[in-house]
């Protein structure tokens, strides 16, 4: 009933008109994007950071949700009529999804797609209702030896899991907490790493990094490639409605792709991808139709697509309940979190009731607009297409250097942005993922509190990380996360 209660105070907070425009333009936002290829929620959360940092945190967070839901249901167009998934949870529909558009069938997969993405996204952000108060309860029994165990099983999560190298994910992990070390020690009040710049007594700001890596990195990638990529593009053809049997070839495959899609995105290795090839080989094997799968089959279309926005939702829990990112736009957004002076955890359900409900609540509302986008003006989407790419890639670049100097005014942050966009261009170049990079920056100060803190409390004593039973089980399971891709190779 507490649930309940406060879910229906965030409906109030979230039907207000105010935010019920953000919601609206996050929406349309993240669609958009999501249409484009090579900008995905991550980029664009990142690029508008700066521009909201004067804003009411709730508009902004709601606004934020509804670009990862909006990105999720935009990245199917591109996957479906271009072959080309905006974000990596697309690129399983993009097999069956292209062969469809080939077929002439484009505008039912899109379809599928869409109603797929409402259907899941509407079951797990129930299922995140109910889920992250239950995480904040087991995050109360945490002291400061079970946090830093537990930032790093996040820390050692998405570099396990995001990338195909571990020893990559190693590398912009360590360049992000060589990162967070620039500043003032919080314990001893000394300068580090500050060069004999005053402006860097207050560290590097992770809104910069963030933008740095994130939006210039992406967009100087994607514009060096621009000469060498070939899109082949397939029409809108025929009626945009689905058959009787395409909605009994889907309504199956969107309920599996739940199921298999929200446990999956809240636990620390989840993400996207998984679920998402979890839920085709599922339908591969439970389907009357194997003969059609890798040529256009309706189900390889509609259970990825469910399992992908499932995802999603999943992945919020561990972030609100624990402060615990298991994507790169979880990362960005726990970089807004920390922007706007706050903490992902049970705190957050304490002190910041509206925000939590009114972002969970805004999910469904979002949902629903989302449909009502998707369906009718998949056609006016597609035109999205023929803005000229160098004009987009010009358009970003300008965006991100106007937004991060208005931070503070300051000409040292545009050095340090441009700089770390080179460097996000040359990870991007030698397959180096970018997200361990932004959460080592954001949770590596505070994993050093956190450790500092027990050893202060145990006067010293190392053994504590390992006597309290919790803070043993997160440092097993991140062990286990670092050993086991490197065992499988092995075996």
């Amino acid at each position: 009933m507490e649930t309940l209660s406060a879910l229906g105070q965030g409906f109030l907070v979230a039907l207000t008109p105010i935010h019920l425009f953000w919601s609206a333009v996050g929406v349309t936002v993240g669609t958009a994007i999501g249409v484009l290829p090579g900008i995905g929620p991550a980029l664009t959360v990142a690029l508008l950071l700066p521009v909201t940092a004067n804003l009411d945190p709730t508009a902004a967070f709601i606004m934020f949700g509804g670009i990862y839901y909006g990105a999720m249901y935009g990245g199917s167009t591109t996957a479906i009529l271009l072959n080309t998934p905006g974000e990596s949870g697309s690129i399983v529909t993009a097999i069956d999804g292209n062969m469809m558009a080939r077929q002439g069938r484009g505008a039912q997969a899109l379809a599928t797609a869409a109603i797929g993405s409402f259907v899941a996204g509407t079951i797990a952000t129930l299922a995140l209702s109910f889920v992250a108060p239950q995480l904040v309860k087991l995050a109360l029994l945490f002291g400061p030896a079970e946090y830093f165990a537990l930032m790093v099983l996040a820390l050692t999560t998405v570099t396990a899991v995001l990338g195909d190298s571990l020893v990559r994910g190693l590398a912009s992990l360590f360049i992000g907490l060589a990162l967070g070390l620039v500043g003032i020690d919080l314990q001893t009040g000394q300068a580090r790493f500050t060069l004999g710049q005053l402006e860097l007594l207050d560290g590097i700001d992770t809104v910069v990094v963030a933008v740095g890596l994130f939006a210039v990195g992406e967009t100087l990638y994607t514009a060096a490639r621009y000469r060498y990529e070939k899109e082949e593009f397939f029409k809108l053809a025929g009626s945009v409605w689905m058959s009787a049997a395409d909605w009994a070839r889907s309504w199956k495959p969107w309920l599996r792709g739940t199921v298999i899609g929200f446990p999956i995105g809240a636990l620390p290795a989840g993400g996207s991808e998984i679920p998402t090839f979890l839920s085709y080989l599922v339908e591969k094997r439970l389907t009357k139709h194997p003969e059609e799968f890798g040529k256009g089959a309706i189900e390889a279309v509609a259970g990825p697509e469910a399992a992908n926005n499932a995802a999603v939702a999943g992945t919020l829990a561990p972030l609100l309940s624990l402060g615990l990112p298991t994507s790169a736009t979880a990362a960005i957004m726990l970089a807004a979190f920390q922007q706007f002076g706050l903490q992902p955890g049970p705190l957050l359900f304490d002190n910041n009731p509206e925000l939590v409900w009114g972002l969970i609540a805004s999910l469904y509302i979002g949902n629903v607009l989302l449909l009502a986008l998707n369906l009718p003006l998949a056609g006016v989407w597609v035109k999205l297409l023929r803005i000229p790419r160098p004009w987009l890639y010009a358009g970003i670049l300008v965006f991100a250097t106007m937004g991060t100097y208005t931070l503070n005014n300051n000409v040292v942050d545009l050095v340090i942005l441009w700089v770390i966009g080179i460097l996000g261009f040359g990870m991007r170049v030698l397959d180096v993922p970018v997200a361990p990079c932004v959460v080592g920056l954001i949770l590596g100060p505070l994993a050093e509190q956190q450790f500092r803190r027990a050893l202060s409390i145990s006067q010293g004593d190392p053994t504590v990380f390992f006597t309290h039973p919790i803070s043993l089980l997160l440092l097993a399971i991140a062990l286990a996360l670092l050993l086991t891709p490197i065992l499988m190779r092995q075996w």
